[in-house]
């Protein structure tokens, strides 16, 4: 079969267009997409590295605190009970005859350190009495805090409050 020149033209340039196009579809696509997600895959790698940095420093803090709190635990007096020093703020605050009840518990802990706790109520003290007292057992120092206070107005006497309250410590196992 002969072909005349324009026809010779047409099958080059047909022929020429469906190279182009196998080209472009098979090979220059898929490199396109290739590298869109490998583009991906690092943007989440950075993305994942700055979380990990993130989590690095927020445990760095966790863990200075634990050693603060360490080193405020050993300084601590040997023996020290969370009832008993309770027990002794009270009386220098002068609330030790309004205490209805104390009720220690400590939470089981799987660790060195557990949390040991004692709920107690107060009857009929001022305000005053109840800051003072406050102010006495919240102690960085001890590793004492509040967890839970509860103040309502005591019943059948004016300007008198009755406080529930829940203290904290840490002790070594």
């Amino acid at each position: 079969m002969k072909l005349g020149r324009r026809e010779k033209l047409s099958v080059s340039l047909g022929g020429g267009f469906i190279a182009l196009f196998l080209i472009v579809q098979f090979i220059v696509f898929p490199f396109l997409d290739k590298r869109e997600a490998m583009k991906r895959g690092i943007e989440a790698k950075w993305s994942g590295l700055k979380e990990i940095r993130m989590l690095k420093t927020e445990y760095e803090a966790y863990r200075k605190g634990a050693l603060g709190m360490q080193s405020h635990l050993a300084r601590r007096e040997k023996g020290f009970t969370l009832f008993s020093f309770l027990e002794q703020a009270a009386g220098t605050a002068g609330v030790k005859d309004h205490i209805k009840y104390m009720k220690p518990s400590d939470a089981p802990g799987d660790g060195r350190l557990k949390e040991s706790m004692v709920e107690m109520k107060l009857d009929r003290i001022n305000l005053k009495q109840l800051v003072d007292y406050l102010y006495l057992i919240e102690s960085p120092e001890q590793v004492v805090s509040i967890k839970r206070l509860s103040i309502t107005d005591a019943k059948g006497a004016a300007g008198y409050l009755d406080a529930v309250m829940q203290v904290l410590t840490i002790v070594d196992s």
